[in-house]
């Protein structure tokens, strides 16, 4: 891996980990289409550690809140009655199914899923999906109305994005506004429920993405920190936007970009600009 190929790398990642468009099915197209090369799932998972902590910083406030809760309701059965102590549990149980999930199939994480084909389709469908959620959801519930069921839901959802193009943060919003839940809500548990999941896969993959030999671009170790570094700082700037952004606006823009991305993939392979 060169240098700019790193930080365009980067870049891709902080711009796009948040937004529900697919950081990993945008990594891949990028680095096919300008480098003739997949980024690999491992460099993928490593700089998610990088837009991770942005949420930590972002969010710490509420983590440390919910994490103390946690923690005392253990011993309290007064905290254990409160809609914090019961959020922290819904962020467990819906982070549970995507490692499961990613343990199981990380061979076909790493290799058959990151077909072209399979990103461009996902893309446009995830997409539309999303779509109708918007158009559908009533959008009635606050973070006062989650509930369990929301937990669990949005963290099968969010399993879904072991696949490039699905979109992590896609498929929870998609999930939280058809169960009910308004925008913002679904947006802010997304980015809660990402935490855990994307600090182990990130974690997993360390060892794997300075293999020499192996799928994808290889970095050296201070290309992967800086890269990691990068795409943190711009992640958090684009964590405030989108949060600002959905206050007032509907999801319809990543929707139509989506499919608008997706169906390019799709003219480029045909035409044989790229190769799956």
């Amino acid at each position: 891996m060169t240098w700019l190929q790193a930080v365009v790398l980067a870049v891709v990642q902080g711009l796009t980990e948040f937004l529900p468009v697919s950081s990993s099915g945008h990594l891949r197209v990028v680095s096919q289409l300008f480098f003739g090369a997949d980024a690999g799932a491992s460099f993928t998972a490593v700089t998610q550690i990088g837009t991770e902590l942005a949420v930590v910083v972002y969010f710490f406030g509420d983590i440390a809140r919910l994490v103390g809760v946690w923690f005392r309701g253990i011993v309290s059965h007064r905290v254990r009655r409160t809609r914090d102590y019961r959020l922290a549990w819904y962020v467990i149980v819906g982070s549970i199914p995507i490692g499961i999930l990613g343990f199981l199939f990380q061979d076909y994480i790493r290799g058959t899923l990151r077909s072209l084909w399979i990103t461009a389709t996902t893309l446009i469908v995830f997409g539309v999906l999303m779509g109708l959620a918007e158009w559908f959801g009533p959008q009635r519930r606050g973070q006062q109305g989650l509930r369990l069921r929301d937990g669990v839901l949005m963290g099968l959802a969010q399993s879904l994005a072991l696949v490039p193009g699905v979109s992590r943060s896609g498929g929870t919003i998609t999930a939280g506004l058809s169960l009910g839940l308004d925008r913002t809500t679904a947006v802010r548990f997304s980015f809660l429920l990402a935490i855990p999941a994307v600090f182990a896969a990130g974690l997993m993959e360390v060892p794997h993405v300075f293999e020499t030999g192996g799928p994808g671009l290889q970095p050296s170790v201070v290309q992967m920190v800086v890269a990691t570094v990068l795409a943190g700082l711009i992640g958090y700037a684009c964590i405030a936007w989108l949060l600002r952004y959905v206050q007032r606006n509907s999801v319809y823009l990543f929707v139509w970009w989506r499919v608008l991305v997706g169906v390019a993939v799709y003219a480029l392979l045909g035409f044989g600009v790229m190769r799956s």
